[in-house]
């Protein structure tokens, strides 16, 4: 992963110049809150480790199509350390980041040096900043615990909202969340990874045109070597250990990639069972919640088993795909194997980005917000998708508490 040191010694007017070159636009102050800018600055911008190992930041994803006026949209939550890939990602006129919640002001000033915004659009409510800014959107970077406190102030408002994965910490609190984005007809998308990999799409065309037969199996291999072995910031492993603000460990934080990858190729079909072993491999790193998660999902005539870990030696977001004649295999974000027969003579392709806005998730956002796209009910950021990964979830973890498999209930 490059690594960018942009050091700055100049004039007010060119500090500030050069810190909009670098981050999303961030709005002026109200005018009472306005403070003087510092008028040196040295700003090193170094990818942030995440949950899931280096952040990919995108700012280095191509450019977005801008349509219209930037979308103003407050931050809730510092915490997470996927923030990083707003805070850093290039300024493409596509979203003005016009207020922040997080009441840690030791962490909000070590990211206002960073990425050069101002302390004066720092709030310590979301009900004050949404008052102040009136965003048009906001986007969640807190625990997962907090998700629905952000639905519930920002939906009675018109706001919409986006969260990174998962949906919610709860089957309940995801209910009550669509509840709310369903009464005031606010978008509510989930945002993950492996969501803007081109590797998912091509391998889900090839699968719907029947070039590899009828679905069969599917092995979805995601995770790391865990939280604190990878270098999370301090703020962010302290709730990602605690099962209350994350609902789970390994659990939660990868089995959603997979339930919600798997829900997509099966175009929302409910699984019938939901089989799942919970284990605690390094009690001492994580002695409240689980770090390595296998969940079974079997539905009419296809399976597919979900390995979610803090344990893998490498970090991997990975899929293989059988059908009954062939094989893809997704092998990270750009890279797809395919064999089509057993005769076939296997072949690898690396494949270019998705086009604007469906490459990168603040633009998708956006496109959403505007009536621009149209996407697919079971799409991976929908919330009928994720609706049903919140149910799978659910189940995985009853079905680890209570030795034996949970059967859904048809709808």
């Amino acid at each position: 992963m490059p690594t960018f040191d942009v050091i700055v010694h100049a004039s007010v007017r060119t500090i500030v110049t050069a810190a909009l070159c670098a981050v999303p636009v961030v709005s002026q102050p109200p005018a009472h809150r306005v403070a003087a800018m510092r008028t040196n600055v040295r700003e090193s911008f170094h990818p942030a480790l995440t949950s899931e190992g280096p952040a990919v930041m995108t700012s280095l994803m191509p450019a977005s199509q801008t349509h219209g006026a930037p979308l103003r949209i407050g931050v809730v939550g510092l915490t997470h350390d996927h923030v990083h890939w707003l805070l850093g990602r290039k300024r493409d006129g596509d979203i003005e980041i016009v207020g922040i919640v997080e009441p840690n002001r030791e962490l909000a000033q070590r990211y206002a040096t960073q990425y050069g915004f101002s302390m004066d659009i720092v709030f310590d409510s979301i009900p004050e900043m949404l008052s102040e800014t009136r965003p048009a959107a906001v986007a969640a970077f807190g625990s997962i615990f907090d998700h629905l406190a952000v639905v519930e102030a920002a939906a009675p408002r018109g706001i919409h909202v986006m969260v990174e994965k998962p949906l919610a910490v709860s089957l309940d609190h995801a209910r009550r969340m669509k509840a709310l984005a369903d009464r005031h007809h606010i978008t509510l998308m989930v945002n993950y990874e492996t969501t803007w990999y081109p590797s998912l799409y091509e391998a889900n065309d090839i699968l719907r045109a029947g070039r590899i037969g009828e679905l069969r199996k599917v092995v979805i291999h995601d995770g790391h070597k865990g939280p604190t072995k990878i270098g999370v910031s301090p703020e962010f492993l302290g709730w990602l250990r605690d099962p209350v603000k994350n609902g789970g460990g390994a659990v939660i934080d990868f089995g959603c990639y997979g339930a919600n990858l798997m829900t997509y190729l099966m175009q929302g079909q409910r699984p019938t069972s939901v089989t799942a072993v919970l284990q605690h491999l390094q009690p001492n790193d994580y002695p409240n919640v689980d770090d390595e998660a296998t969940i079974i999902l079997t539905y009419a005539g296809a399976q597919a088993i979900i390995q979610a870990s803090w344990n893998w030696p490498i970090g991997r977001k990975d899929m293989e795909i059988y059908g009954v004649q062939g094989t893809l295999v997704a092998e990270n974000r750009n890279t797809l194997r395919t064999r089509l027969s057993e005769t076939a003579a296997e072949t690898s392709r690396t494949l270019p980005e998705r086009a604007a806005p469906e490459n990168d998730a603040f633009p998708y956002f956006k496109a959403l917000i505007e009536g621009r796209l149209s996407p697919g009910k079971y799409d991976p950021s929908s919330i009928d998708n994720n609706m049903l990964v919140m149910e799978i979830l659910d189940a995985a973890i009853r079905s680890a508490r209570q030795g034996r498999t949970v059967q859904l209930e048809p709808k």
